[in-house]
């Protein structure tokens, strides 16, 4: 399983309407957290789990829920995260 399948296996546990997550990766070879294997992700996420939370709340939902991939597989997260009435523009 490929470490973009994986975030995206765990985020079901917010139970998104709309997940997209993009592996930016490659746009930062030769950083030094490529170097140690982590990966550099774009995630806009779509839940109703984030309606009526401020947007660091949000983010700690989604790192409780990636949970050590925060400290191995992942080394940045751009996150855009939504409540669905939010999202409407999308």
């Amino acid at each position: 399983m490929s470490a973009s399948e994986a975030i995206e296996l765990k985020l079901a546990a917010l139970q998104p309407s709309r997940l997209e997550l993009r592996d930016d990766s490659a746009l930062h070879a030769g950083h030094e957290g490529a170097k140690g294997g982590g990966g550099h992700y774009s995630l806009t996420i779509v839940s109703p789990q984030f309606a009526g939370k401020n947007t660091l709340a949000r983010h700690r939902l989604i790192y409780a829920a990636l949970g050590s991939m925060m400290q191995q597989q992942i080394h940045a997260l751009a996150i855009h995260a939504y409540a669905p009435d939010e999202a409407k523009d999308f």
